[in-house]
């Protein structure tokens, strides 16, 4: 089934800001102020599902921390007085969509690894604060790379403080199938992403972030979807607070022309053995047909 078209608008662009970008959410069934800090475009992952083509040498780009407070302040205060739904773009919302969920760090890269990330989530925490949105989530979308860092701990000390929420990247049962979907860089196991989320997990809940995706028109083996079962069990069993596994698929056109959206059955049934599997809630959410981009 077709998304509505008041969902189907994810572009990470609004206005003339640089790193904001509200969105209405399918997840959050409301809008989503998506806050992109990779503008360069940089990522220590070469995910083969991404959207964007990390082939492409860029150079980098520092984060204005000003700039982004005020790109804040704009659309929060647009959407808290309504304003924002007079925009075109928007104006299709549903009124039980009409309201601000989170502000959710997700970009064209990995968030944690600029160096001022955790002034920027102190940005969006002064910002919420400021505009008496108590209730409106910070939402980290991370691949699990630097959450044992000293940057993260220090952002994560924010996030206790402002309805903080961590959503840790786990994709993989085995180390192979990791390499071979994630391509970090600088290299970096499975074990140790695991270890990582872990870390975190033991002090701070998270929620599991996974994509699945036809790989040459393959899905992913029993024995993968198997191991990776065994991943979230270990996890949990080390202490580590899972609060969802949220289970994705392709839903954007990749940049590689070898993998595909997963059939919405086969990422019913990934679901079905993994809630079993573990007994943690977890929730499909399904893909659209794509065209690889070259």
């Amino acid at each position: 089934m077709p998304k509505p078209d008041f969902l189907s608008d994810h572009r990470r662009q609004w206005l003339d800001c640089c790193y904001v970008y509200p969105v209405i959410s399918r997840r959050s069934r409301g809008l989503s102020v998506g806050v992109n800090l990779n503008i360069d475009k940089r990522c220590n992952f070469a995910c083969r599902y991404c959207q964007i083509n990390r082939r492409l040498k860029r150079e980098a780009f520092a984060v204005d921390i000003d700039v982004l407070e005020a790109e804040l302040r704009a659309v929060l205060s647009s959407a808290a007085d309504g304003t924002i739904w007079d925009e075109e773009r928007f104006g299709a919302t549903p009124e039980k969509f009409r309201r601000i969920n989170d502000i959710a760090f997700s970009g064209d890269g990995e968030p944690t690894t600029v160096e001022n990330f955790p002034q920027a989530v102190a940005a969006a925490a002064h910002v919420k604060a400021e505009l008496g949105l108590d209730e409106v989530q910070i939402v980290i979308i991370t691949n699990a790379t630097r959450l044992g860092s000293e940057t993260f701990a220090t952002a994560l000390e924010i996030l206790r403080e402002n309805n903080g929420h961590i959503w840790a990247k786990l994709d993989a049962g085995t180390d192979d199938y990791f390499q071979r979907v994630n391509r970090p860089h600088p290299p970096m196991t499975l074990d140790a992403i695991c270890g990582n989320i872990t870390h975190v997990a033991r002090d701070y809940p998270v929620i599991i972030q996974t994509l699945w995706m036809l790989i040459d028109n393959r899905p992913p083996t029993r024995g993968e979807i198997s191991a990776y079962i065994d991943r979230l069990n270990a996890i949990t069993a080390a202490g580590g607070q899972i609060e969802a596994v949220h289970l994705h698929t392709i839903a954007r056109p990749p940049a590689m022309a070898d993998v595909a959206m997963l059939p919405n059955d086969q990422l019913d049934k990934i679901a079905q053995a993994v809630a079993t599997g573990t007994n943690l809630p977890t929730h499909p959410f399904y893909g659209k047909p794509t065209q690889p981009q070259g």
